[in-house]
Protein backbone atom coordinates (compact mmCIF):
# COMPACT_ATOMS: atom_id res chain seq x y z
CA UNK A 1 0.00 0.00 0.00
CA UNK A 2 0.87 3.42 -0.74
CA UNK A 3 2.58 5.69 2.21
CA UNK A 4 1.35 9.19 2.34
CA UNK A 5 3.66 11.52 4.12
CA UNK A 6 2.29 15.11 4.76
CA UNK A 7 -2.13 13.99 5.07
CA UNK A 8 -4.40 16.25 2.41
CA UNK A 9 -8.19 15.95 3.23
CA UNK A 10 -10.53 18.09 1.75
CA UNK A 11 -14.16 19.73 1.99
CA UNK A 12 -16.05 19.44 -1.08
CA UNK A 13 -19.55 21.30 -0.39
CA UNK A 14 -22.04 21.51 -3.42
CA UNK A 15 -23.62 25.14 -3.78
CA UNK A 16 -26.70 24.27 -3.91
CA UNK A 17 -27.96 25.38 -0.18
CA UNK A 18 -25.98 27.40 2.37
CA UNK A 19 -23.46 25.85 4.41
CA UNK A 20 -25.42 23.87 6.92
CA UNK A 21 -24.59 22.06 10.58
CA UNK A 22 -23.51 18.95 9.17
CA UNK A 23 -21.53 19.98 6.88
CA UNK A 24 -19.87 22.62 9.04
CA UNK A 25 -19.28 19.69 11.18
CA UNK A 26 -17.72 17.31 8.48
CA UNK A 27 -15.67 20.74 7.20
CA UNK A 28 -14.40 21.40 10.84
CA UNK A 29 -13.29 17.10 11.49
CA UNK A 30 -11.40 18.06 8.43
CA UNK A 31 -9.60 21.39 9.05
CA UNK A 32 -9.29 19.65 12.91
CA UNK A 33 -7.18 16.55 11.23
CA UNK A 34 -4.78 18.41 8.96
CA UNK A 35 -3.59 20.74 11.19
CA UNK A 36 -3.19 18.49 13.99
CA UNK A 37 -1.33 16.13 11.44
CA UNK A 38 0.42 19.19 10.07
CA UNK A 39 -1.41 18.25 6.75
CA UNK A 40 -2.83 20.30 4.36
CA UNK A 41 -7.02 21.02 4.40
CA UNK A 42 -8.39 21.76 0.19
CA UNK A 43 -11.50 23.25 0.09
CA UNK A 44 -13.01 22.15 -3.59
CA UNK A 45 -16.58 23.44 -4.76
CA UNK A 46 -18.65 20.66 -6.48
CA UNK A 47 -20.37 22.66 -8.42
CA UNK A 48 -21.40 20.66 -11.43
CA UNK A 49 -25.40 20.65 -10.57
CA UNK A 50 -25.25 23.69 -12.75
CA UNK A 51 -29.02 24.84 -12.61
CA UNK A 52 -28.85 24.41 -9.19
CA UNK A 53 -25.44 25.92 -7.82
CA UNK A 54 -25.17 29.63 -7.91
CA UNK A 55 -21.84 32.22 -6.67
CA UNK A 56 -24.20 33.41 -3.75
CA UNK A 57 -24.54 29.64 -2.39
CA UNK A 58 -20.61 29.67 -2.86
CA UNK A 59 -20.20 32.85 -0.78
CA UNK A 60 -22.20 31.78 1.54
CA UNK A 61 -20.24 28.89 2.03
CA UNK A 62 -16.91 30.82 2.24
CA UNK A 63 -18.54 32.99 4.77
CA UNK A 64 -19.67 30.49 6.96
CA UNK A 65 -16.63 28.79 7.19
CA UNK A 66 -14.48 31.88 7.80
CA UNK A 67 -17.55 32.61 10.72
CA UNK A 68 -16.24 29.71 11.98
CA UNK A 69 -12.22 30.08 11.84
CA UNK A 70 -11.63 27.43 9.54
CA UNK A 71 -9.10 28.39 6.66
CA UNK A 72 -8.06 26.33 3.70
CA UNK A 73 -4.86 26.18 2.85
CA UNK A 74 -5.59 25.27 -1.32
CA UNK A 75 -8.93 26.30 -2.61
CA UNK A 76 -10.90 29.22 -4.07
CA UNK A 77 -9.60 32.24 -3.27
CA UNK A 78 -6.45 31.53 -1.99
CA UNK A 79 -5.75 28.99 -5.28
CA UNK A 80 -2.75 26.39 -5.39
CA UNK A 81 -0.81 23.88 -7.30
CA UNK A 82 -4.00 21.86 -8.25
CA UNK A 83 -6.59 24.73 -9.56
CA UNK A 84 -9.05 24.99 -10.46
CA UNK A 85 -11.19 24.06 -7.21
CA UNK A 86 -13.99 24.29 -8.47
CA UNK A 87 -15.42 21.32 -10.32
CA UNK A 88 -17.10 22.93 -12.96
CA UNK A 89 -13.74 23.68 -14.52
CA UNK A 90 -12.75 20.60 -14.33
CA UNK A 91 -15.15 18.80 -16.68
CA UNK A 92 -12.04 18.12 -19.12
CA UNK A 93 -10.48 15.99 -16.61
CA UNK A 94 -13.25 13.92 -15.48
CA UNK A 95 -14.44 13.25 -19.29
CA UNK A 96 -10.85 12.50 -20.02
CA UNK A 97 -10.82 9.90 -16.97
CA UNK A 98 -13.98 8.42 -18.45
CA UNK A 99 -12.55 8.09 -21.86
CA UNK A 100 -9.58 6.29 -20.44
CA UNK A 101 -11.84 3.62 -19.26
CA UNK A 102 -13.46 2.88 -21.71
CA UNK A 103 -10.38 2.40 -23.97
CA UNK A 104 -8.92 0.01 -21.38
CA UNK A 105 -12.10 -2.49 -20.82
CA UNK A 106 -13.17 -0.46 -17.65
CA UNK A 107 -15.70 0.96 -18.96
CA UNK A 108 -18.28 0.87 -21.74
CA UNK A 109 -20.56 3.03 -24.01
CA UNK A 110 -23.96 2.50 -22.81
CA UNK A 111 -27.45 3.21 -25.55
CA UNK A 112 -30.27 2.35 -23.23
CA UNK A 113 -32.72 5.11 -23.35
CA UNK A 114 -34.02 6.24 -20.11
CA UNK A 115 -37.44 4.58 -21.06
CA UNK A 116 -35.73 1.07 -21.90
CA UNK A 117 -34.43 1.28 -18.72
CA UNK A 118 -37.72 2.53 -16.66
CA UNK A 119 -39.39 -0.03 -18.38
CA UNK A 120 -36.94 -3.29 -17.62
CA UNK A 121 -36.83 -2.07 -14.06
CA UNK A 122 -40.60 -2.11 -13.56
CA UNK A 123 -41.06 -5.51 -15.05
CA UNK A 124 -38.48 -6.53 -12.82
CA UNK A 125 -40.03 -4.94 -9.60
CA UNK A 126 -43.51 -6.23 -10.47
CA UNK A 127 -41.92 -9.91 -11.10
CA UNK A 128 -39.23 -10.19 -7.93
CA UNK A 129 -38.58 -7.40 -6.41
CA UNK A 130 -35.37 -6.05 -7.52
CA UNK A 131 -33.19 -4.75 -10.47
CA UNK A 132 -29.70 -4.02 -11.31
CA UNK A 133 -28.49 -3.15 -15.05
CA UNK A 134 -28.64 -6.20 -16.98
CA UNK A 135 -25.36 -5.43 -19.58
CA UNK A 136 -27.22 -5.62 -21.92
CA UNK A 137 -24.77 -3.05 -23.96
CA UNK A 138 -21.59 -4.87 -22.83
CA UNK A 139 -22.88 -7.80 -24.97
CA UNK A 140 -23.04 -5.29 -27.94
CA UNK A 141 -20.59 -6.44 -30.86
CA UNK A 142 -17.94 -4.20 -32.15
CA UNK A 143 -20.10 -3.95 -35.26
CA UNK A 144 -22.66 -3.35 -32.99
CA UNK A 145 -21.35 -0.62 -31.24
CA UNK A 146 -19.69 0.99 -34.46
CA UNK A 147 -23.33 1.09 -36.34
CA UNK A 148 -24.72 2.73 -33.60
CA UNK A 149 -21.76 5.39 -33.22
CA UNK A 150 -22.21 6.08 -36.77
CA UNK A 151 -25.99 6.60 -36.32
CA UNK A 152 -24.98 9.46 -33.70
CA UNK A 153 -26.78 7.30 -30.92
CA UNK A 154 -26.86 9.27 -27.29
CA UNK A 155 -24.35 6.97 -24.93
CA UNK A 156 -23.79 7.23 -21.46
CA UNK A 157 -20.24 5.43 -20.29
CA UNK A 158 -20.67 2.54 -17.56
CA UNK A 159 -18.26 1.55 -15.27
CA UNK A 160 -17.46 -2.68 -15.54
CA UNK A 161 -17.73 -3.45 -11.84
CA UNK A 162 -15.50 -6.38 -11.72
CA UNK A 163 -16.62 -9.85 -9.66
CA UNK A 164 -15.67 -10.32 -5.75
CA UNK A 165 -15.59 -8.49 -3.10
CA UNK A 166 -14.73 -5.10 -2.30
CA UNK A 167 -13.26 -3.98 1.19
CA UNK A 168 -11.88 -1.35 2.88
CA UNK A 169 -10.95 -0.40 6.71
CA UNK A 170 -13.02 2.89 7.71
CA UNK A 171 -10.97 4.68 9.94
CA UNK A 172 -14.50 4.98 12.15
CA UNK A 173 -16.50 1.72 11.69
CA UNK A 174 -13.61 -0.77 11.20
CA UNK A 175 -13.98 -3.03 8.26
CA UNK A 176 -16.30 -2.50 5.11
CA UNK A 177 -16.86 -4.81 2.57
CA UNK A 178 -19.12 -5.05 -0.15
CA UNK A 179 -20.01 -7.84 -2.80
CA UNK A 180 -20.01 -6.86 -6.22
CA UNK A 181 -23.40 -9.11 -6.91
CA UNK A 182 -24.71 -6.06 -5.62
CA UNK A 183 -23.78 -3.57 -7.54
CA UNK A 184 -24.48 -2.63 -11.13
CA UNK A 185 -22.32 -0.99 -13.83
CA UNK A 186 -22.89 2.36 -12.78
CA UNK A 187 -22.98 5.17 -15.25
CA UNK A 188 -19.89 7.36 -14.84
CA UNK A 189 -20.61 9.95 -17.74
CA UNK A 190 -24.32 10.73 -18.84
CA UNK A 191 -25.00 10.96 -22.52
CA UNK A 192 -24.65 14.80 -22.29
CA UNK A 193 -21.23 14.03 -21.23
CA UNK A 194 -21.51 15.58 -17.64
CA UNK A 195 -19.84 13.34 -15.58
CA UNK A 196 -21.88 11.53 -12.49
CA UNK A 197 -20.38 12.29 -8.94
CA UNK A 198 -18.46 9.12 -8.68
CA UNK A 199 -16.24 10.27 -11.75
CA UNK A 200 -16.06 14.02 -10.40
CA UNK A 201 -15.18 13.10 -7.09
CA UNK A 202 -12.71 10.63 -8.09
CA UNK A 203 -10.80 12.11 -10.62
CA UNK A 204 -10.24 15.71 -8.31
CA UNK A 205 -9.36 13.51 -5.34
CA UNK A 206 -6.65 11.63 -7.22
CA UNK A 207 -5.41 14.80 -9.03
CA UNK A 208 -5.03 16.46 -5.95
CA UNK A 209 -3.74 13.80 -4.09
CA UNK A 210 -6.17 13.52 -1.49
CA UNK A 211 -4.73 10.51 1.07
CA UNK A 212 -8.02 10.99 3.58
CA UNK A 213 -11.48 11.56 2.97
CA UNK A 214 -13.54 12.35 5.88
CA UNK A 215 -17.13 12.64 5.22
CA UNK A 216 -20.41 12.00 6.52
CA UNK A 217 -21.80 7.83 7.04
CA UNK A 218 -24.51 9.16 3.90
CA UNK A 219 -21.78 8.42 1.50
CA UNK A 220 -20.41 4.52 2.71
CA UNK A 221 -22.39 3.01 -0.11
CA UNK A 222 -20.68 4.99 -2.30
CA UNK A 223 -17.26 4.26 -1.38
CA UNK A 224 -16.88 0.85 -3.09
CA UNK A 225 -17.72 2.26 -6.56
CA UNK A 226 -15.01 5.04 -5.81
CA UNK A 227 -12.89 2.26 -4.66
CA UNK A 228 -13.52 0.30 -7.80
CA UNK A 229 -12.25 3.66 -10.16
CA UNK A 230 -8.71 4.24 -8.07
CA UNK A 231 -7.88 0.73 -9.16
CA UNK A 232 -8.91 0.83 -12.22
CA UNK A 233 -6.77 3.31 -12.55
CA UNK A 234 -3.81 2.12 -10.48
CA UNK A 235 -3.99 5.06 -8.49
CA UNK A 236 -3.49 5.16 -4.83
CA UNK A 237 -6.85 4.63 -2.48
CA UNK A 238 -6.79 7.13 0.20
CA UNK A 239 -8.49 6.35 3.77
CA UNK A 240 -11.52 6.69 4.21
CA UNK A 241 -13.57 7.93 7.78
CA UNK A 242 -17.28 7.95 7.82
CA UNK A 243 -18.30 10.60 10.45
CA UNK A 244 -21.92 9.54 11.90
CA UNK A 245 -24.82 11.49 10.73
CA UNK A 246 -26.04 14.77 12.99
CA UNK A 247 -30.24 14.07 14.36
CA UNK A 248 -32.38 16.18 15.46
CA UNK A 249 -33.73 15.62 19.54
CA UNK A 250 -36.34 13.18 17.95
CA UNK A 251 -33.77 11.09 16.65
CA UNK A 252 -34.60 11.83 12.81
CA UNK A 253 -31.96 13.24 10.51
CA UNK A 254 -31.51 17.05 11.74
CA UNK A 255 -33.36 19.33 9.02
CA UNK A 256 -34.83 22.53 8.99
CA UNK A 257 -38.33 21.53 11.54
CA UNK A 258 -35.79 21.20 14.14
CA UNK A 259 -34.79 24.75 13.80
CA UNK A 260 -31.61 26.43 11.67
CA UNK A 261 -29.68 24.69 9.92
CA UNK A 262 -27.52 27.35 8.30
CA UNK A 263 -24.32 28.07 10.66
CA UNK A 264 -25.40 31.83 8.99
CA UNK A 265 -28.29 32.18 10.87
CA UNK A 266 -26.14 31.16 13.80
CA UNK A 267 -24.41 33.81 13.52
CA UNK A 268 -27.16 36.26 13.26
CA UNK A 269 -28.68 34.54 16.73
CA UNK A 270 -26.30 35.61 18.56
CA UNK A 271 -24.15 32.62 18.98
CA UNK A 272 -20.60 33.24 19.31
CA UNK A 273 -17.82 31.16 16.33
CA UNK A 274 -16.12 29.39 19.15
CA UNK A 275 -18.92 28.05 21.19
CA UNK A 276 -19.97 26.75 17.61
CA UNK A 277 -16.80 25.16 16.80
CA UNK A 278 -16.62 23.87 20.29
CA UNK A 279 -20.27 22.46 20.40
CA UNK A 280 -19.93 20.95 16.50
CA UNK A 281 -16.49 18.92 17.67
CA UNK A 282 -18.24 17.23 20.33
CA UNK A 283 -21.00 16.12 18.14
CA UNK A 284 -19.63 12.61 17.13
CA UNK A 285 -16.30 13.25 18.65
CA UNK A 286 -14.71 12.56 21.98
CA UNK A 287 -11.43 13.50 23.21
CA UNK A 288 -11.98 11.41 26.44
CA UNK A 289 -12.64 12.81 29.74
CA UNK A 290 -14.57 15.11 31.22
CA UNK A 291 -13.47 18.23 29.62
CA UNK A 292 -15.99 20.51 27.34
CA UNK A 293 -14.74 23.92 26.82
CA UNK A 294 -11.90 23.71 24.18
CA UNK A 295 -10.07 26.40 22.81
CA UNK A 296 -9.66 26.69 19.15
CA UNK A 297 -6.06 25.24 19.71
CA UNK A 298 -6.64 22.53 22.38
CA UNK A 299 -9.24 21.11 19.85
CA UNK A 300 -6.28 20.96 17.47
CA UNK A 301 -4.12 19.48 20.09
CA UNK A 302 -7.10 16.71 21.24
CA UNK A 303 -8.70 15.63 17.92
CA UNK A 304 -8.00 12.28 16.57
CA UNK A 305 -10.30 10.49 13.88
CA UNK A 306 -9.90 7.68 16.63
CA UNK A 307 -12.31 9.90 18.91
CA UNK A 308 -14.90 9.69 16.63
CA UNK A 309 -17.89 7.79 17.74
CA UNK A 310 -20.08 4.97 15.16
CA UNK A 311 -23.05 6.16 16.16
CA UNK A 312 -25.36 8.92 15.21
CA UNK A 313 -24.96 12.40 17.15
CA UNK A 314 -27.76 14.23 18.63
CA UNK A 315 -28.17 18.33 17.80
CA UNK A 316 -28.73 19.80 21.59
CA UNK A 317 -30.50 23.32 21.33
CA UNK A 318 -29.96 23.62 24.95
CA UNK A 319 -26.29 22.38 24.90
CA UNK A 320 -25.05 24.84 21.80
CA UNK A 321 -27.23 27.56 24.64
CA UNK A 322 -24.74 26.60 27.59
CA UNK A 323 -21.60 26.62 25.38
CA UNK A 324 -22.68 30.21 23.88
CA UNK A 325 -23.16 31.25 27.58
CA UNK A 326 -20.16 30.31 28.62
CA UNK A 327 -18.43 31.13 26.25
CA UNK A 328 -20.31 34.99 26.70
CA UNK A 329 -19.28 34.54 30.31
CA UNK A 330 -15.31 34.59 29.23
CA UNK A 331 -14.96 37.47 27.01
CA UNK A 332 -13.28 40.07 27.72
CA UNK A 333 -15.30 43.39 28.09
CA UNK A 334 -13.93 45.15 25.39
CA UNK A 335 -14.18 41.92 23.34
CA UNK A 336 -17.88 41.72 24.43
CA UNK A 337 -18.47 45.49 23.45
CA UNK A 338 -16.90 44.88 19.76
CA UNK A 339 -19.41 42.12 19.18
CA UNK A 340 -22.63 43.15 20.51
CA UNK A 341 -21.58 46.81 19.13
CA UNK A 342 -23.65 45.91 15.65
CA UNK A 343 -26.46 44.30 17.24
CA UNK A 344 -27.09 47.70 19.13
CA UNK A 345 -26.40 49.93 15.86
CA UNK A 346 -29.01 47.70 13.91
CA UNK A 347 -31.30 48.33 17.02
CA UNK A 348 -30.96 51.76 16.96
CA UNK A 349 -29.16 52.02 20.93
CA UNK A 350 -25.28 52.21 19.83
CA UNK A 351 -23.51 55.41 21.63
CA UNK A 352 -19.48 55.98 21.01
CA UNK A 353 -19.72 57.45 24.46
CA UNK A 354 -19.74 53.50 25.30
CA UNK A 355 -16.21 52.94 24.21
CA UNK A 356 -14.91 56.45 25.67
CA UNK A 357 -16.32 58.82 28.57
CA UNK A 358 -18.66 55.79 29.86
CA UNK A 359 -16.73 52.98 28.99
CA UNK A 360 -16.96 51.80 32.51
CA UNK A 361 -20.48 52.07 33.11
CA UNK A 362 -21.36 49.66 30.01
CA UNK A 363 -18.95 47.10 31.01
CA UNK A 364 -20.76 47.45 34.01
CA UNK A 365 -24.26 46.94 32.25
CA UNK A 366 -22.60 43.95 30.45
CA UNK A 367 -21.54 42.42 33.61
CA UNK A 368 -24.94 42.39 34.69
CA UNK A 369 -26.62 40.77 31.80
CA UNK A 370 -23.81 38.19 31.24
CA UNK A 371 -25.01 35.40 33.50
CA UNK A 372 -28.72 35.65 32.45
CA UNK A 373 -27.33 36.03 28.58
CA UNK A 374 -27.15 33.11 26.01
CA UNK A 375 -27.01 34.75 22.76
CA UNK A 376 -25.54 38.20 21.94
CA UNK A 377 -28.66 39.72 21.25
CA UNK A 378 -30.19 39.10 24.51
CA UNK A 379 -27.71 42.10 25.44
CA UNK A 380 -30.27 44.16 23.42
CA UNK A 381 -33.18 42.51 24.46
CA UNK A 382 -32.57 42.05 28.20
CA UNK A 383 -30.55 45.43 28.27
CA UNK A 384 -32.60 47.62 26.25
CA UNK A 385 -34.02 49.63 29.56
CA UNK A 386 -30.81 50.60 30.40
CA UNK A 387 -29.70 52.00 26.83
CA UNK A 388 -32.86 54.16 26.54
CA UNK A 389 -35.56 55.96 27.81
CA UNK A 390 -37.92 54.41 25.38
CA UNK A 391 -39.22 51.75 27.16
CA UNK A 392 -42.12 49.04 26.08
CA UNK A 393 -44.31 48.17 29.04
CA UNK A 394 -45.61 44.77 29.82
CA UNK A 395 -49.96 46.24 30.19
CA UNK A 396 -50.53 43.27 32.53
CA UNK A 397 -47.28 44.11 34.30
CA UNK A 398 -48.65 47.73 34.65
CA UNK A 399 -51.80 46.76 35.52
CA UNK A 400 -51.20 44.59 38.73
CA UNK A 401 -47.85 46.34 40.63
CA UNK A 402 -48.50 50.15 38.93
CA UNK A 403 -52.51 50.53 39.10
CA UNK A 404 -52.93 48.50 41.96
CA UNK A 405 -54.49 50.59 45.58
CA UNK A 406 -51.71 52.81 46.72
CA UNK A 407 -48.97 51.82 44.41
CA UNK A 408 -48.93 55.49 43.34
CA UNK A 409 -48.50 56.86 46.89
CA UNK A 410 -45.88 54.37 47.90
CA UNK A 411 -43.57 54.91 44.80
CA UNK A 412 -43.59 58.85 45.22
CA UNK A 413 -42.50 57.74 49.18
CA UNK A 414 -39.99 55.89 47.66
CA UNK A 415 -38.81 59.07 45.23
CA UNK A 416 -38.52 61.18 47.84
CA UNK A 417 -36.48 59.04 50.01
CA UNK A 418 -34.02 58.14 46.62
CA UNK A 419 -33.51 61.97 46.47
CA UNK A 420 -32.39 62.58 50.28
CA UNK A 421 -29.80 60.08 49.42
CA UNK A 422 -26.37 61.27 49.63
CA UNK A 423 -24.91 58.17 48.11
CA UNK A 424 -26.98 55.99 45.39
CA UNK A 425 -25.71 52.91 44.55
CA UNK A 426 -27.13 49.55 44.97
CA UNK A 427 -26.62 48.92 48.58
CA UNK A 428 -28.14 52.48 49.88
CA UNK A 429 -31.13 52.01 47.46
CA UNK A 430 -31.78 48.96 48.32
CA UNK A 431 -31.40 50.09 52.16
CA UNK A 432 -33.75 53.00 51.42
CA UNK A 433 -36.75 50.49 49.40
CA UNK A 434 -36.73 48.60 52.66
CA UNK A 435 -36.89 50.95 54.66
CA UNK A 436 -39.87 53.14 52.93
CA UNK A 437 -41.66 49.45 53.21
CA UNK A 438 -41.86 49.17 56.36
CA UNK A 439 -42.87 52.64 57.43
CA UNK A 440 -45.33 51.88 54.70
CA UNK A 441 -46.45 49.05 55.94
CA UNK A 442 -46.07 46.68 53.03
CA UNK A 443 -43.84 44.12 51.86
CA UNK A 444 -40.69 45.33 51.07
CA UNK A 445 -41.36 42.83 47.88
CA UNK A 446 -44.73 44.59 47.03
CA UNK A 447 -42.38 47.58 46.53
CA UNK A 448 -40.01 46.07 44.67
CA UNK A 449 -42.34 44.60 42.19
CA UNK A 450 -43.44 47.77 41.04
CA UNK A 451 -39.97 49.39 40.83
CA UNK A 452 -39.11 46.70 38.57
CA UNK A 453 -41.68 47.37 36.82
CA UNK A 454 -41.54 51.44 36.46
CA UNK A 455 -37.75 51.02 35.98
CA UNK A 456 -38.28 47.97 33.17
CA UNK A 457 -40.99 47.79 31.72
CA UNK A 458 -41.28 44.09 33.21
CA UNK A 459 -41.62 41.91 36.19
CA UNK A 460 -38.18 39.97 35.48
CA UNK A 461 -34.62 41.64 35.74
CA UNK A 462 -31.83 41.34 36.45
CA UNK A 463 -30.93 42.69 40.19
CA UNK A 464 -33.66 45.84 41.00
CA UNK A 465 -30.78 47.52 43.41
CA UNK A 466 -27.76 46.87 40.58
CA UNK A 467 -30.40 48.19 38.03
CA UNK A 468 -31.04 51.30 39.97
CA UNK A 469 -27.42 51.88 40.54
CA UNK A 470 -26.70 51.97 36.49
CA UNK A 471 -30.02 53.72 35.97
CA UNK A 472 -28.78 56.63 38.05
CA UNK A 473 -30.59 58.78 40.63
CA UNK A 474 -32.14 61.16 38.06
CA UNK A 475 -33.03 58.41 35.52
CA UNK A 476 -34.72 56.52 38.44
CA UNK A 477 -36.75 59.52 39.72
CA UNK A 478 -37.40 60.43 36.15
CA UNK A 479 -39.75 56.87 36.10
CA UNK A 480 -40.74 56.89 39.16
CA UNK A 481 -42.27 60.32 38.77
CA UNK A 482 -44.26 58.89 35.20
CA UNK A 483 -45.23 55.64 37.05
CA UNK A 484 -46.71 58.08 39.85
CA UNK A 485 -48.66 60.30 37.50
CA UNK A 486 -49.80 57.38 34.88
CA UNK A 487 -47.85 58.25 32.05
CA UNK A 488 -46.31 55.18 31.29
Amino acid sequence: MTKFTVPRVRFAPSPTGYLHVGGARTALFNWLFARRMGGVFILRIEDTDLQRSSDEMIAGILDGLRWLGLDWDEGPIVGGPHAPYRQSERLHRHRAMADRLVAQGSAYYCYCTPDELKAKREAAEAASGGWIYDRTCLRLTPDEVAARERDGQPRAVRFKVPAGETAFDDLVHGPIAFDAANIEDFVILRSDRQPTYHLSVVSDDIDMAMTHVVRGDDHISNTPKQILLYQAVGAPVPKFAHVPLILGPDKKRLSKRHGATSVMEYATQGFLPEAMMNFLALLGWSPGGNQELFTRDELVVAFSLEGISGGNAVFNPEKLDWFNQQYIVRLPADELTRRIKPLLEAAGLWNDEYVAGRGEWFAAVLDLFRPRAKRLDDFVTQGRFLLTDAIEFDPAAVEKHLRAPGAAEHLAALDAALAALPVFDAATTETAVRQVAEALGVKAGTLIHAVRVAMTGKTVSPGLFEVLALLGRDRVRARLAAAVSGSL
